[in-house]
């Protein structure tokens, strides 16, 4: 069993056969998907999902490319939907310098009022950070996200810096990056991490792993990522499918119910 703990199904990309892909995940071995809310408008499709399909789960929270208009109400609204029994964390959240807008200095605040928002509902944070690993930290840091826990999503820094987040007790989301010929930095990331920080994750409808680079992305194609970490840590597949699944448990303790 494998545990697809980030993708997006509310994207357009799945417009035409959402139903059709997310009803077929079980024969290829996903038996639980966590979509991602990144805006107000994806974290109301995301319920959508959660209610619509047993299997599906959702983390709802606001992307940094997506603070420029939040408000206070918004947080409050998304306070009160984080409480829903299948919302397992709060997220996507971060930092993205990679784009010149919003403005830093908003997505800081926001970022450092979610972590705020998580704390207070006793929930985990999915973070998002891109070319912003200093100000990740330091704001983390500064929130105590040790007391808070999560993942950090898609990680793309270094072996170096993913001691400053181990130490911090995260968990790292790991997905078709990694069977990228230009991965190298995340394969040696991979090597690095023990084996029970690791989870699974897509991002679908983005990043499909090799040989499907390119095209749409979806959570069937998660044995591709399995394969090539059990190819780096020298472990059977199944093992890595095991100790990912137990990782996303102990992490969202609500999709035991």
């Amino acid at each position: 069993m494998m545990i697809d703990t980030h993708a997006h199904y509310d994207d357009r990309a799945f417009e035409e056969d959402r139903d059709e892909v997310l009803k077929g995940l079980a024969s290829r071995g996903v038996h639980r998907v966590i979509n991602s809310g990144s805006s107000l408008e994806a974290c109301r499709r995301t319920m959508e999902l959660m209610e619509q399909y047993p299997f599906v789960y959702g983390s709802l929270g606001i992307h940094p490319c997506d603070t420029a208009e939040l408000t206070e109400d918004d947080m409050d609204w998304l306070a009160r939907q984080s409480g829903l029994h299948k919302c397992v964390a709060i997220g996507e959240i971060g930092l993205d310098y990679y784009w010149d807008e919003p403005e830093r200095q908003l997505q800081r605040k926001w970022f450092a009022r979610q972590l705020r928002l998580a704390r207070e509902m006793g929930l985990p944070v999915v973070i998002h950070s891109r070319d912003a690993a200093q100000d990740t930290l330091d704001l983390m840091r500064a929130g105590h996200a040790e007391e808070i826990g999560g993942v950090i999503h898609c990680y793309s820094y270094s072996r170096e810096l993913a001691r400053d987040f181990l130490n911090m007790g995260f968990y790292f989301g790991i997905g078709g990056v990694v069977t990228f010929k230009n991965g190298r930095k995340l394969k040696e990331t991979v090597e690095y991490l023990p084996m029970d920080r690791i989870l699974l994750e897509t991002d679908s409808p983005y990043l499909s792993p090799v040989p499907h680079r390119g095209r749409r992305n979806d959570s069937g194609n998660l044995p591709l990522v399995v394969a090539q970490i059990a190819e780096i840590k020298g472990m059977a597949e199944d093992e890595v499918e095991r100790i990912t699944t137990e990782n996303a448990l102990r992490l969202y303790p609500k999709m035991r119910l």
